[in-house]
């Protein structure tokens, strides 16, 4: 062979490799992008005020999307802008497709769209369909006995007792205390709402509610939407029997919520069917649309085996790209040791289905913060944990800062209905109001978030000391450290590498990310409220020279430190991630 058919031959093949390289990081843009995302969940109401109202709207959004590609995050989720009379701030839809007028309209989320794309930041929306709001069109037509939608929502005649008077069909609760059923005068019936009185239950055993929801969700992703967070899917069906739900001994006091063992109330399995018809109604949007997969990840407080359903059931059909894991949540606090830490940490991927995508929920809008459950101390390690660990990372507005709850809301300043309903006396320890307040930006009026004289909650006075400017210029703080972290992540380690936990003693864990031809981390973290000098020699495979890649703000080390393995110090709550070098 001549020396020219073998340069052409070997010119040919190196095309067709760098063709096929190039169609797999296509492939890769288009459907794999979520697998390793960071979800900035942005609450609308308390991020930023763009007219003065003391209300977050889109324009404000809009202002402050150069925020998210300064610090390093492609892809944001909203919580709900729909239209509503705001009884559960949003999560009570009066219409599916507009926008609340305190928001803004759809003009301006158009233009919030358009611009994020710019940026190259996606939009997730939420997405409430277990109910509607009372005042919804849909609801006032059904009460009217609109034949078209007399069964759009869950009625129920209720029981007459003996004495002629009705009571509810069931004993099924409500998650905010109380009897789960509510009388309409109007069509003297009960309907069920397992929220508030303003959030009826649909009924998705009608196939035209079924319907009426795909079509929402096409208008959205016509808008130009990268997928929707789907609230609250746990309690979409309920027994058709309607049969009483048996005591669960967690109390004794019969209007709260975790009075009942919610067998028939949650996780039917029709919840599974639904959401397999809607991951196939986005994967057929996606094949038929440029631009990217449109995703789904849903929200639901459930065992770690239901959870597991979600993502696929036992013949394999798809469900979610995945469901929230709210264990750091729900199962792990401030007096948590190394060992309970790892144990979730190890049960959720052990669970995991093969061939998904772990995910870590460290907080959202209706939990306290990160630096009001764990401490304020912890913010750096456990942002360390959320950007290290295999998976996707999904962090609340305010928790790259290490805001904190404002305990001290007034009764008068309460907003929140299920503190409003629990009184003068009680409201404290239930409202979410403290985790909701306005997103703090600078030391000026209202900490940047509005100019107005009255804000629709209170802001945190802390914000003079903590917000986004004084982190931004200052040497170290929590931002820059979130924000070194999140360009850490682009590391092929922390993509794909392997994940190795170790519990050095009751106080202190680590893990290693591993992968072949590329630098080992270790992320080592210590829980408790003591210093500690630990030996991790043997977890490592010696020898290996330690440098510290990222260090907490009030931290003794500094980056390119060179550590010992056999003798870390360790301040109380303090994190570290280390790059393992191997000695020649």
């Amino acid at each position: 062979m001549s020396v020219i058919k073998v340069l052409t031959l070997v010119l040919s093949v190196g095309l067709v490799l760098a063709h096929n390289h190039h169609q797999h990081k296509e492939q890769d843009a288009k459907y794999n992008w979520w697998q390793h995302e960071v979800f900035y969940q942005i609450y609308p109401r308390s991020f930023q005020d763009s007219n003065n109202d003391g209300i977050g709207d889109l324009r404000g959004i809009t202002s402050r999307l150069e925020y998210f590609k300064e610090t390093g995050i492609t892809s944001v989720w909203l919580s709900p802008i729909y239209e509503s009379p705001m009884v559960d701030f949003g999560y009570d839809i009066s219409n599916y497709t507009n926008i609340q007028p305190e928001y803004g309209t759809l003009e301006d989320f158009d233009a919030l769209i358009a611009r994020a794309n710019q940026l190259g930041v996606k939009v997730i929306l939420d997405f409430v369909p277990n109910h509607s709001s009372n005042k919804h069109p849909w609801f006032i037509k059904s009460v009217a006995r609109d034949p078209e939608y007399e069964d759009f929502y869950v009625w129920e005649d209720g029981i007459l007792t003996a004495d002629g008077t009705r009571v509810p069909p069931n004993n099924w609760l409500s998650v905010f205390s109380g009897s789960a059923w509510e009388w309409n005068d109007d069509r003297q019936q009960y309907y069920l709402r397992q929220f508030t009185y303003g959030q009826p239950d649909l009924n998705y055993r009608n196939p035209a509610v079924i319907k009426a929801m795909d079509d929402v969700m096409l208008f959205w992703l016509n808008k130009g939407i990268a997928g929707f967070r789907i609230d609250a899917i746990i309690y979409i069906y309920e027994d058709e029997q309607l049969r009483d739900e048996p005591t669960s001994g967690a109390t004794d006091d019969p209007n709260l919520e975790n009075y009942l063992d919610h067998i028939y109330t949650r996780n039917q399995p029709e919840d599974y069917l639904l959401l397999q018809h809607w991951r196939q109604l986005l994967d057929n949007y996606s094949a038929t649309h440029d631009g990217p997969l449109r995703i789904m990840m849903t929200e639901g407080y459930a065992s770690v085996a239901q959870l597991m359903e979600y993502y696929e059931d036992a013949k394999g059909v798809q469900g979610p790209e995945f469901p929230f894991n709210f264990d750091f949540i729900t199962e792990l606090n401030e007096n948590s040791t190394a060992a309970d830490f790892v144990f979730y940490i190890q049960r959720w991927l052990i669970y995991m289905p093969h061939g998904h995508v772990a995910n870590w929920v460290m907080g959202n809008h209706d939990n306290p913060r990160v630096a009001s459950r764990f401490g304020p101390k912890t913010v750096d390690a456990m942002n360390m944990l959320l950007m290290t660990l295999p998976g996707i990372a999904i962090t609340y507005n305010g928790e790259e800062l290490g805001m904190t709850d404002y305990r001290d809301i007034s009764w008068s300043d309460t907003v929140d209905q299920p503190a409003c309903d629990a009184g003068i006396d009680s409201y404290k320890w239930i409202s979410r109001d403290p985790e909701r307040t306005p997103m703090q930006w600078n030391d000026g009026l209202n900490a940047g978030f509005s100019n107005a004289s009255h804000t629709w909650l209170p802001v945190n006075p802390n914000y003079r000391e903590l917000n986004l400017r004084n982190q931004q210029v200052a040497r170290r703080s929590h931002y820059k450290i979130y924000q070194s972290l999140l360009k850490l992540r682009q590391l092929p380690v922390l993509k794909n590498g392997s994940f190795v936990p170790e519990v050095v003693n009751r106080r202190v864990f680590a893990f290693k990310r591993e992968l072949k031809g590329e630098h080992t981390l270790l992320t080592i973290l210590n829980v408790k409220n003591l210093t500690e000098v630990v030996d991790i020699s043997d977890f490592i495979d010696q020898p290996n020279r330690l440098s510290v890649l990222v260090t907490g703000t009030e931290s003794q080390y500094r980056v390119g430190d060179r550590l010992k393995a056999e003798a870390i110090e360790l301040a109380p709550y303090e994190g570290l991630v280390i790059q393992l070098n191997k000695r020649k």
